[in-house]
């Protein structure tokens, strides 16, 4: 069945963050945003845009942003963070934050590690490839939510296609240094990153999963 299809593939994809450095075909990057360029949108706007690096433009970009993270370089991303978690959103943050510290080794305490791990964001895992995916400034918050319906099918294309990915809101906080290096407009939101390549399946950040909240706690039927 498609759906048993779908389901499997929603649960077979995680956020990889240990990558081998072997490059992915063109081809196969192709095929991935093929797939994902047929998410609807509002009016059919198709709002998505995707600068794609590879070869020494993806190590180009990996030095910057890593010089730029470790040099304490203020964050300025194009969309306001988070105000707060509270509650399960907060409980599920801290519980997939320590299942990557104990996977990897990393003490609660040791501030320095956790610090090298968030570090690790930056040189986007040691993937071939990172996608900078933007939409119309114009658009506001629904070209935002209309592009994250493309970030989930690119996701999931490319695991069907045997590549790893992970979503990082993290590379966003420094939209000048990505518009700058990338020649991205003003005119678009600088809204995520995809770092993809090829899985390093043995490397313990690769060895867990983060778990999901239970169809009844997102469901609120109406009866009446």
């Amino acid at each position: 069945m498609r759906y048993d299809t779908l389901s499997d593939l929603l649960k077979e994809r995680y956020s990889c963050r240990a990558f081998r450095p072997d490059p992915v075909p063109d081809d196969t990057l192709r095929r991935i945003v093929d797939a994902a360029r047929h998410v609807p949108s509002w009016c059919n706007a198709q709002p998505w845009q995707v600068t794609l690096t590879r070869g020494a433009g993806t190590e180009r970009l990996r030095q910057a942003l890593m010089e730029a993270a470790s040099n304490g370089t203020a964050p300025a991303p194009d969309l306001d963070w988070p105000t707060k978690y509270t509650g399960a959103y907060a409980e599920r943050r801290r519980a997939c934050g320590f299942q990557l510290y104990d996977a990897v080794g990393i003490e609660k305490s040791d501030r320095q590690g956790r610090m090298q791990q968030m570090l690790r964001n930056y040189s986007f895992f040691d993937a071939p490839h990172v996608a900078i995916v933007h939409s119309p400034a114009e658009l506001g918050p629904y070209g935002a939510m209309d592009t994250g319906g493309f970030v989930t099918a690119f996701t999931l294309a490319a695991t069907a296609l045997g590549v790893a990915t992970v979503p990082q809101a993290a590379i966003a906080a420094y939209a000048p240094l990505l518009r700058e290096a990338a020649d991205i407009g003003e005119d678009r939101l600088i809204l995520c990153a995809i770092s993809l390549g090829f899985a390093d399946e043995d490397h313990p950040a690769n060895g867990f999963r983060t778990a999901r909240a239970d169809t009844s706690d997102i469901i609120d039927w109406i009866d009446t």
